[in-house]
């Protein structure tokens, strides 16, 4: 049997630690539970560094860790926290290469989890380092997808803005692009949106409707094939970009540039514009299969 996205996760932190004597930092990291059963069960003297609850500073130590060449892990357990964690990392580490020639390369691990977490915890958040220079973001929601971005991190000398999804954890199973054929339309799905996108893909080819659906991983920059980009600029009615994220940030700026290459209308969908209460009437959570659907039949008869 295959790994889980967790197992993954855990030995790459494991091999990061023991053997590439590397750093990991974040809060909470031995509480019960390691992160979601991602962190192997090692403490400072191995290099999982606890810090405190000053999330502002949190950054700052790992920045100061990255340019002594140590690697750093940075573990935000919940994506939200990033409009506190963030702010060192986009600010220095990932600027310092450019000003001074000095690398700084920290790899961020952005957990993205819903459901009565409330306005700031929850969700995915990756498009607050979008617009920011000298990061590289990537949305792994596979173990071999997790392998390849660590790899890229390993050889390279960038910031890495890593965006998980409790979700995927327990996941074993490569997602594969569907971009043979002509197509009614494509779904380019983002984070844990990709499994509710498989879901609506099925229920809506027993419809009669045919769907291709393209699983994005790098999302800055945009890695999408050119043979990808075509089956878009041959399908009928376009695209949807699906995020676990407010649609005012990457869907939207993903979504004009694919237009712009392909000459054909791009839809989206993500987080409503509300803010996340606790309660299940007053959540916000990401598209689900059957909103999806719906969405598409929508484009599709109008």
């Amino acid at each position: 049997m295959g790994k889980t996205v967790r197992e993954t996760i855990k030995e790459i932190i494991r091999n990061h630690l023991k053997k590439k004597k590397g750093k990991v930092f974040g809060q909470c990291l031995t509480a019960v539970g390691w992160v979601g059963g991602t962190l192997p069960e090692l403490y400072e003297k191995d290099g999982m560094i606890e810090l405190s609850m000053a999330d502002v500073a949190g950054g700052g130590i790992v920045t100061g860790s990255a340019l002594m060449n140590e690697r750093p892990i940075y573990v935000i357990r919940y994506q939200g926290f990033n409009w506190y964690n963030a702010p060192m990392i986009v600010n220095y580490a990932a600027k310092s290469k450019e000003f001074w020639n000095t690398p700084c390369p920290v790899f961020v691990r952005g957990i993205g989890m819903e459901g009565g977490i409330g306005p700031v915890a929850g969700s995915s958040h990756h498009s607050l380092y979008f617009r920011m220079p000298g990061v590289k973001i990537a949305s792994p929601m596979t173990p071999l997808e997790y392998k390849k971005v660590y790899k890229n991190f390993m050889r390279e000398k960038e910031v890495y803005y890593v965006s998980e999804h409790r979700g995927s954890f327990g996941n074993k199973i490569e997602l594969k692009n569907d971009i043979k054929g002509n197509k009614d339309l494509v779904i380019i799905a983002i984070s844990i949106t990709r499994f509710e996108a498989i879901k609506a893909k099925k229920n809506l080819e027993k419809k009669g409707f045919k769907i291709g659906i393209i699983h994005v991983l790098w999302i800055k920059p945009l890695k999408i094939s050119k043979t990808a980009m075509n089956c878009i600029t041959n399908s009928k009615y376009g695209g949807i970009i699906l995020d676990d994220d407010y649609v005012d940030g990457i869907a939207n700026n993903l979504a004009n540039k694919i237009s712009h290459i392909t000459n054909k209308r791009i839809f989206t969908m993500g987080l409503k514009n509300k803010s996340a209460g606790f309660h299940k009437k007053v959540d916000n959570l990401p598209p689900t299969s059957d909103k999806i659907e719906k969405k598409i039949i929508s484009i599709i008869k109008n």
